[in-house]
């Protein structure tokens, strides 16, 4: 580990998972959001809060977090040659659950522009158990993380 960003190493890594907490937050935070946003009639002035509310929650926390996360983890992965031959399977399993993550991420962006045009058909119980989703996710990448298990 060589360089410019070898230098600082420690600092991106901080950044990286700060990021990760950012983006996790709305993660977690966002079926509750919309398990909330059920139980209201469509074109409602509730409605609109809660659309609006979604909205600012994806544009200042979730995108964001989203893109330093990802960047940074690429970023982490040059620098460190981490995932390379006979560093450890660890890695790809760790990218493979962060890429699910982006698809999470992906879900739930669509669903947030259903809510706004008006068109959910989903149930208050099904986004309570889909939160469980990026949870059981970040557990797993964690634990993969910290015990390198393979």
């Amino acid at each position: 580990m060589t360089g410019f960003f070898a230098e600082y190493y420690l600092w991106l890594k901080a950044v990286h998972i700060i990021s990760i907490v950012v983006w996790m937050a709305g993660l977690l935070y966002l079926p509750r959001l919309f398990a909330a946003h059920t139980q209201v009639e469509a074109g409602s002035e509730a409605d609109g809060k809660f659309v609006a509310l979604e909205s600012k929650l994806f544009s200042s926390i979730l995108n964001p977090g989203a893109i330093v996360v990802f960047a940074l983890g690429i970023l982490l992965i040059i620098v460190t040659g981490a995932g390379s031959p006979g560093s450890g399977a660890w890695m790809h399993a760790k990218i493979l659950l962060a890429l699910l993550l982006g698809g999470v991420h992906g879900m739930m962006s669509k669903q947030r522009k259903t809510f706004a045009k008006g068109e959910n058909e989903k149930s208050e119980c099904f986004f309570k158990t889909f939160g469980w989703v990026p949870a059981v996710l970040m557990i797993l990448i964690v634990w993969l993380v910290v015990l390198k298990p393979f």
